[in-house]
């Protein structure tokens, strides 16, 4: 069993490795990435990028591994605010990782194989790459807010919701924006999109509630 420790270390190494991912990434297509940063607001990225996607990218399989990362360090940092815990289980920080990441590796597998069976590959494909590239964005704003909260920051109630509002925030936009693109879609696909809703946009967050908070 991998013991608990208290100094702040793994997280300094964890937001290092982020760091490194965010810098390849830069490094391997600088436009992409200058593009990528203003997601927010400008569809420019999405509007270009999309028409050249893979199954594989190598661009956001780095950024997503930066999202992994801080994504988990963030989520750790928020259940010891709440659980009133000063000492780091490194045990716990792996599971959280290797969920995180089976978690969304397997909705967007789940989203590819609803889309085959009801041939809509295109447009899920356009989608995905859209929801996967503010994720992504999430990442690379989980890094800063990592950082200053656990070096700079007291963590208080406020703050905490605070930060987790500018998240959703943030995931709600890509949502937004992803349905606005293929709104003539979903209006001749409406009972599809309900159902692709409850399945795979909301039980996965409820199931997570249940599984931290219950």
């Amino acid at each position: 069993m991998l013991r608990e420790i208290v100094s702040n270390e793994i997280f300094t190494i964890l937001l290092v490795i982020g760091l490194v991912f965010i810098a390849i990434a830069k490094l391997t297509d600088p436009k992409r990435f200058n593009d990528f940063v203003f997601v927010i607001g400008n569809s420019k990225y999405l509007k270009i990028y999309s028409k050249d996607q893979k199954f594989f990218d190598k661009f956001d399989a780095l950024l997503f591994c930066n999202l992994i990362i801080c994504g988990s360090v963030f989520i750790y940092i928020v259940l010891g605010y709440f659980n009133q815990t000063s000492t780091i289980s490194v045990n716990l920080l792996f599971k959280i990782v290797i969920g995180l990441g089976c978690l969304i590796l397997i909705k967007v597998l789940l989203e590819r194989l609803v889309a085959s069976l009801f041939e809509f590959d295109r447009v899920i494909d356009e989608y995905l790459f859209q929801k996967m590239s503010y994720k992504n964005y999430l990442g690379l704003l989980l890094l800063p807010i990592n950082a200053i909260t656990l070096y700079n920051l007291e963590l208080s109630l406020p703050l905490v919701y605070f930060m987790i509002i500018i998240l959703l925030i943030v995931n709600i936009i890509g949502i937004i924006t992803s349905f606005k693109s293929h709104q003539s879609f979903l209006k001749h696909h409406f009972f599809y999109f309900i159902l692709y809703l409850c399945a795979l946009e909301i039980s996965p967050y409820v199931i997570l509630y249940k599984v931290f908070l219950t």
